[in-house]
């Protein structure tokens, strides 16, 4: 049995994949924050509703791993500021179907050179080492059986 006491938070894979995402994270929101005025949860919105489509409050939830709350709260605020629309879902109307306005979508496409600036500096920071990290993450996500 491990000793209890020799426990290293610091090499806890848990841990530090939670604080590199949150790090990462913060560091992203800054560059879209001061430029765009939106917040993490509404970036998440937009971004998932641009790759996904129409897609309801739920689906957003499930795929980005927020709270409804937040969702709902995002989705809210996009909505009043004219990126999005919420419709009665066809299929099941106890849910709120989310689009993506032609603003919103101005608005993403203004958003996503962004993203991929950030990213290509991170892959860059992490050199050779981001093709490993990328299976292991992959391996990690996968949905689980």
């Amino acid at each position: 049995m491990p000793d209890p006491f020799s426990f290293d938070l610091n090499s806890f894979l848990p841990y530090r994949l939670a604080a590199a995402a949150s790090r990462i994270s913060r560091k992203f929101s800054e560059r879209y924050r001061s430029e765009f005025g939106i917040s993490i949860p509404e970036w998440r919105v937009l971004a998932h509703l641009y790759q996904s489509g129409d897609v309801s409050v739920r689906d957003i939830e499930a795929r980005i791993d927020m709270e409804k709350s937040k969702v709902s709260r995002a989705a809210t605020r996009l909505e009043t500021a004219g990126f999005i629309t919420k419709a009665v879902n066809d299929s099941d109307r106890r849910l709120l179907s989310l689009r993506l306005t032609e603003e919103g979508k101005a608005l993403v496409a203004r958003l996503l050179p962004v993203a991929m600036q950030f990213q290509s500096e991170m892959l860059e920071q992490l050199g050779p080492l981001a093709e490993g990290l990328d299976a292991g993450l992959t391996v990690l996500l996968q949905d689980e059986s």
